[in-house]
């Protein structure tokens, strides 16, 4: 049994594999996290993917306590075998980089990958040269909360669903212009990275607000909500299985 971790800016997701299946998968927000409760399910090892690196080793220590198990960190003891054309590669979240191998792998390149939570990314992934880099814009609640926090009059909103129309009262005005925008901004970036990389790249969108954008964005998004913890396993698969496709070197750092 695997245990996946994925540490991202607002929850903690966590899901338990088996035969690369998830049989039980659940949130903690971040805000919120006390410690890994007891699992009833035996588990053989963990794997840690983490864009805050402040938690990461708090994660890790409680993992090892409660299961006996020691962590593998992504980008530290476990390396993406996605050629990676960042100017800095070390600046690149490991979150994008995973879920630009996922998609790579499980859709096949050349893919493009719209991430909707506490940032909205939007990466390209090329057949021939690997991940390419991408965008990044504000995530739905992160716009409500910087129209309230940086205006003297304006409410904070609370993201829910909205029709397509012209808002009446200032709380549409701003989640339709938020949400609306937001797609309309995703689907502009959509088809700049088609210019480069492929009219006819498949798109695929994950995280939590991915479906609500999906609703009102004018490309065909296929939504993989587990992309995220699908790639962990994928390379969990690779470097202790031994069963990674097209990549013949070991996934495993050297140290």
């Amino acid at each position: 049994m695997l245990l996946a971790i994925d540490i991202g800016n607002t929850n903690i997701s966590f899901a338990i594999f088996n035969g690369g299946k998830i049989i039980k998968n659940w949130d903690i927000p971040l805000k919120e996290y006390r410690g890994i409760r007891t699992l009833e399910t035996p588990i053989k090892d963990a794997l840690i993917c983490s864009v805050v690196p402040q938690i990461t080793q708090r994660v890790s220590r409680d993992i090892k306590k409660t299961t006996g198990v020691k962590p593998k960190i992504i980008g530290k003891d476990i390396l993406i075998p996605l050629k990676n054309l960042y100017k800095k590669p070390e600046q690149l979240g490991m979150d994008r980089l995973v879920n630009a191998y996922a998609a790579s792998q499980i859709y096949s390149a050349p893919v493009i990958i719209v991430s909707c939570g506490t940032a909205i990314t939007v990466d390209a992934v090329s057949k021939i040269s690997g991940y390419l880099g991408g965008f990044i814009i504000p995530g739905l609640n992160s716009s409500l909360s910087a129209l309230n926090l940086n205006t003297a009059l304006l409410p904070k909103v609370k993201l829910a669903p909205t029709k397509k129309n012209i808002g009446k009262n200032t709380q549409d005005c701003i989640l339709n212009g938020v949400v609306l925008g937001s797609a309309s901004a995703i689907d502009a970036l959509i088809e700049t990275l088609r210019i480069k990389i492929g009219k006819n790249t498949k798109i695929i969108g994950t995280g939590g607000d991915i479906n609500l954008i999906k609703r009102f964005s004018k490309c065909a998004i296929r939504v993989n909500k587990n992309l995220l913890l699908n790639g962990i396993f994928l390379l969990y698969k690779g470097a202790f299985l031994g069963k990674i496709r097209n990549y013949p070197d070991t996934l495993l750092k050297k140290t």
